[in-house]
């Protein structure tokens, strides 16, 4: 009924904004206002299973992603949003000194202030093992999340009155989800004149595929051991990172855009086709492309693999993962035996793999409960039921096909095993709190929750956010998308996608999305052991 109930109301917009699946939350605090209860023991079996389900299948969604997010400017974003989550703990320090206010309720208006569910289930399960009543951390967490949501976006509004009124989205369009690039080059560098494409990437460190060839009005099948010739027309693949040093290589620029979407690649020439093969082929699962020998066993070319809605290089090293889609270019017999080889049968990725997944879910739950000794504390601390699930998510999604472990699930099954957990997490946890909710706000200490939440929330995004834009000169749908993604708030998103241009905001989000959203579940447990 809760569950029902909360999902329908979540999908009611106020002002634009809608609180979605919290709407879960609130409409158990109702029904345990109004005195229903259930079984204690179920109730906390299915608030934990619920916990369980939602942060491993999160950390598969970000897994893949999560430690290239490092790279190109990653670091930068992800020690911004640090900084953001640095300042909040910092006020959760300083507010505990107030008389009459304890940590473990401080903690969750600070889960609640940055809207992080895993870091409240993971403080919540700290009191739990240190013997402490957890109702005043759900308490806090459940009073302080609503203007946590609306904090975040008054954040952003102030950003963008104080330094970005007068100043447009530049950046809005710079992180592409398509990080090759495409383009026909007329050989005319003497340099490489006479070189063979193998050598040419090693004399030069670049990384490129060069997918056609036209020679004296022949298109040709380019293979790594070819001369170029003077004069030769060639179609080049490679990472956007090489753009410059591929032009100043190749010679001569055509002006053509091979880089839009609309563009039909079996009329360039009627020798060869381009098609998109899936591998669904288990045993493919882990290898690395180079080891396949495509192009010289089946003298075809591949140019791109798709992989999370992401373009990459076809480079040797890539390590190919069940669901990969990879662009052929080749004869058509050719392609077929490729075909036959990578399996492409779409409809065997439908079939939920709950093999790994389980097995995932146990090593969650073990490195989970591992003790880890910090000097000075008496109480080890333990990634619990919210770090070590993520943690092994994240892991397994990155380096479980390095290991032929099948990891791949669809979008749409990762999204519901994702909202089935939290909305089982939610309504146990507001059906828990509910009887002691509407008391506690109605309080004057109650209100005094409400402000410091508000203040934990707003104060931290605005100033990294100022930081972000005014001193490390980021555009401001990226500095908006480090302060949503610092609190983990995905309406707050929501709201920066609707009014700024271009993807960016939803960019900078998943770079530092899991970073800080570990970090909280971390720091939350540490101040629970620390001044619980």
């Amino acid at each position: 009924m809760i569950i029902a109930a909360g999902s329908a109301l979540g999908k009611i917009k106020f002002f634009g904004l809608s609180l979605g699946v919290t709407f879960v939350f609130f409409v158990g605090i109702l029904m345990g206002h109004l005195g229903f209860e259930i079984n204690q023991q179920m109730l906390r079996y299915a608030q934990d299973f619920g916990l369980v389900i939602f942060v491993y299948e999160l950390g598969l969604q970000v897994g893949p992603g999560f430690f290239s997010s490092f790279r190109h400017g990653g670091i930068t974003l992800n020690m911004l949003a640090l900084g953001s989550v640095l300042i909040a703990t910092l006020m959760t320090i300083s507010f505990s000194f107030i008389d009459g206010l304890e940590m473990k309720t401080l903690v969750g208006i600070m889960c609640g202030a940055t809207t992080n569910t895993p870091a409240l289930g993971a403080a919540q399960q700290t009191l739990s093992q240190m013997g402490h009543d957890a109702t005043s951390a759900a308490l806090g967490w459940a009073v302080a999340y609503p203007l946590g949501v609306v904090g975040i976006i008054l954040g952003m509004i102030i950003v963008k009155q104080l330094f970005a009124r007068h100043t447009q989205n530049k950046a809005a369009h710079s992180e592409d989800k398509d990080n090759t690039f495409i383009a026909t080059f007329i050989i005319d560098n003497p340099g490489i004149v006479g070189t063979s494409i193998k050598d040419i990437g090693i004399k030069t460190g670049t990384q490129f595929i060069i997918s056609r060839l036209w020679r004296n009005d022949k298109v040709i099948m380019p293979t790594s051991d070819m001369i170029l010739n003077a004069g030769d027309k060639v179609l080049v693949v490679t990472d956007r990172h090489y753009v410059d040093q591929i032009r100043m290589l190749f010679g001569t620029e055509e002006k053509k855009d091979w880089n839009t979407k609309d563009i039909n690649w079996n009329t360039i020439d009627n020798q060869f086709e381009s098609q998109i093969i899936t591998i669904t082929e288990p045993n493919i699962n882990g290898k690395k492309l180079g080891s396949l020998k495509i192009r010289n066993s089946y003298g075809i070319n591949i140019t791109r693999v798709m992989r999370s809605g992401v373009r990459l290089l076809a480079r040797p090293d890539l390590v190919l993962q069940l669901g990969d889609r990879l662009a052929v270019v080749g004869e058509k017999g050719a392609i077929n035996n490729v075909e036959k080889l990578l399996g492409n049968k779409v409809k065997t990725l439908h079939e939920p793999n709950l093999v790994s997944t389980f097995i995932g879910i146990i090593l969650g739950l073990i490195i989970g409960s591992i003790p880890i000794a910090i000097p000075g504390i008496s109480q080890p601390i333990r990634l619990g039921l919210a770090g070590g699930p993520i943690v092994v998510g994240i892991l397994i999604a990155r380096f479980g096909p390095r290991f032929h472990l099948v990891t791949y699930t669809t979008e749409s099954a990762n999204l519901m095993l994702r909202s089935l957990g939290i909305e089982l997490y939610l309504a146990c946890l507001g059906l828990n709190t509910g009887a002691k909710f509407f008391e506690t706000v109605m309080c004057p200490e109650g209100l005094l929750w409400v402000l410091i939440g508000f203040l934990i929330t707003v104060i931290p995004v605005t100033i990294m956010g100022a930081y972000a834009y005014k001193v490390k000169k980021m555009d401001f749908g990226s500095t908006c998308g480090m302060m949503c993604g610092s609190t983990n708030n995905p309406m707050a998103l929501g709201y920066a996608n609707t009014t700024i241009e271009g993807d960016s905001p939803a960019v900078s989000y998943a770079t530092v999305y899991p970073l800080c959203m570990f970090a909280k579940v971390i720091i939350a447990q540490l101040l629970i052991m620390i001044f619980v």
